[in-house]
């Protein structure tokens, strides 16, 4: 109650003045002076950190300066009597975790943080009270700011699976939700695509598992006179036996991260605040890991291969064995995957696993009997659990789309809600941790609009629909509502090849998103939130950023 009334009166205060300065995600108070010179940023100006704790918060800005201003400022410890930019910490400002305030006026900026991260957080808000041009002196206005964050968990996913983004462009990925104040990224590595990380103990992952022959052509299932034919059954997908063959352009495609790049792209992340959680895919979209170890699959013998087109609606979509041997395999893996990771949570998938496979096999049927499961349902859960086991033996917690709810929820697991909100409301009815991440308010690879001539998943999810996205669903009360750890947005690749395509599929979407998982609810307003997206339009014009432009008005 303290804090939702702290806040409400914190919103009323500075409604009118926070429209004066476009901020977003809008923070929780704004007070502008409109009627003051506000602070000029030129190459006298000095960047002073109360200790180096603070150091990667003033390079954070100063590299946006120098990138895309033209400025370069120094940074020092020693403050002047004026023309200086102060960053420094102070647990006392504000009860709230991470929280910042942000002070400007003619003669220096104050950015004050309850922690290392408010002050960066804190930064990203600057940043967007720089100009949207270049100029040799920068003005900021005059203002007063407060300002935290109201989930502890903001985070943003990328598929490198379906097509590989190297390292460069994983670290601009990461830029991005550094200045929209996201914490977590969501970095899914394998997939029946491709297995991008390099597993020192099982170099045929990278070696046959990190490349395909080629990939459809259009939407699934993919032009041509051909498909392969299937069923769709609850829960299931059943095979129907066919020579059909699938057109695909013939293109090789494929790449991985070393075990030293991923260390790099880890600690990139790390300076910004944001914490990496790897995703390695089981039961299902493991084609990429059976191609190159066939004896983990219930098949061996059907010849893998790493698969060429979208969706788990083929004859090539297997799933691991549930045997004694996969187990030591997948063991093995995320030994290693953990040990570059340093986040407390390691994600598993858990998704999509069609049960006819372990139906079908002789081998699986014997495992069931002799552990007394008695069906194909009990045995993902089965699955599921024996990996978790394993995870918390190494003081890690797994996390798992919200089909791991399936023959009943891992005791210490995390579920990330993808099919609506039905996995995640009973998950957090039962006190366990949830992630918000519906396909139809949050997957960003759904088109922006239908009419968009960019081949993207043939489902529409407008920057409006994204926007008023609350993540706290109306059916829990005030104390199952706690569980709801936050809200992430994911970005598919099956038809994003390229950066550029990455950019324009994310923006003005991830804005939004920034909003939903950053400001308070009862702030939110999307006719003012699209008069604060025209000045973020010229930020992205001035970074040479690709995005939809279906919002940009004169």
């Amino acid at each position: 109650m303290k804090k939702f009334v702290l806040t409400s009166l914190m919103f009323a205060v500075s409604l009118l003045s926070m429209a004066q300065v476009n901020i977003i995600p809008k923070p929780v108070y704004l007070k502008a002076e409109p009627q003051q010179k506000g602070f000029i940023i030129n190459s006298q100006t000095r960047i002073v950190i109360a200790n180096d704790s603070l150091k990667n918060a003033a390079t954070f800005f100063n590299s946006y300066l120098e990138k895309y201003l033209q400025n370069k400022l120094t940074i020092t410890n020693v403050k002047p009597t004026e023309n200086y930019i102060l960053l420094q910490i102070n647990t006392r400002i504000s009860e709230f975790d991470n929280a910042y305030a942000l002070s400007s006026s003619t003669k220096n900026i104050t950015l004050t943080g309850t922690s290392k991260a408010g002050v960066f957080y804190g930064t990203q808000t600057l940043i967007q009270l720089l100009p949207t041009v270049k100029a040799s002196a920068l003005n900021i206005p005059a203002v007063t700011i407060t300002d935290y964050p109201r989930f502890d968990y903001r985070g943003m996913h990328l598929d490198v699976s379906r097509h590989f983004f190297d390292v460069a462009a994983v670290k601009q990925y990461i830029d991005y939700l550094a200045l929209r104040k996201m914490n977590y990224f969501h970095w899914h590595l394998t997939d029946d695509h491709g297995w991008r990380i390099e597993i020192k103990k099982y170099p045929k992952l990278t070696e046959i598992g990190a490349w395909r022959n080629g990939s459809i052509v259009g939407l699934w299932p993919g032009k041509g006179n051909e498909q392969i034919k299937y069923q769709v059954l609850p829960n299931e997908v059943k095979i129907t036996p066919t020579n059909a063959t699938i057109k695909t352009d013939g293109i090789r495609h494929g790449g991985f991260y070393t075990q030293d790049e991923i260390k790099e792209v880890v600690k990139y992340a790390a300076d910004r605040y944001i914490t990496i959680i790897p995703e390695i895919e089981m039961p299902a979209h493991s084609m990429a890991a059976l191609a190159a170890y066939p004896e983990f699959g219930t098949d061996p013998k059907s010849g893998y291969k790493v698969a060429e087109t979208w969706g788990m609606m083929n004859k090539y979509n297997n799933v691991f064995q549930a045997s004694e041997k996969t187990f030591g395999f997948l063991e093995d893996v995320l030994t290693e995957v953990m040990a570059l990771f340093p986040s407390k949570h390691l994600h598993i998938g858990g998704d999509e696993a069609s049960k006819i496979w372990w139906r079908q096999s002789a081998e699986t049927q014997r495992i069931m009997k002799e552990k007394g499961i008695k069906d194909e349902i009990a045995l993902q859960s089965y699955f599921i659990h024996r990996i978790e086991k394993f995870v918390n033996s190494k003081d890690k917690t797994i996390i798992g789309w919200d089909e791991i709810l399936d023959g009943g929820l891992a005791p210490n697991a995390v579920v990330m809600s993808w099919r609506g909100e039905k996995g995640g409301i009973a998950a957090a009815k039962v006190s366990q941790k949830v992630i918000m991440s519906p396909e139809e308010k949050l997957y960003l690879n759904h088109k922006q609009f239908m009419k968009d001539d960019s081949l993207a998943a043939n489902k529409f999810l407008p920057l409006e629909t994204v926007y008023n996205y609350e993540p706290v669903p109306a059916e829990l009360n005030a104390e199952q509502a706690k569980y709801i750890w936050g809200a992430q947005g994911n970005l598919w690749s099956e038809y994003i090849a390229n950066p550029a395509k990455v950019e324009y599929m994310l923006f003005p979407r991830m804005d939004a998103l920034s909003e939903i998982q950053w400001s308070q609810k009862e702030q939110k307003n999307f006719p003012d939130f699209l008069n604060r997206l025209k000045t973020q339009f010229k930020r992205y014009d001035l970074m040479g950023i690709t995005y939809s432009k279906r919002y940009l008005t004169p």
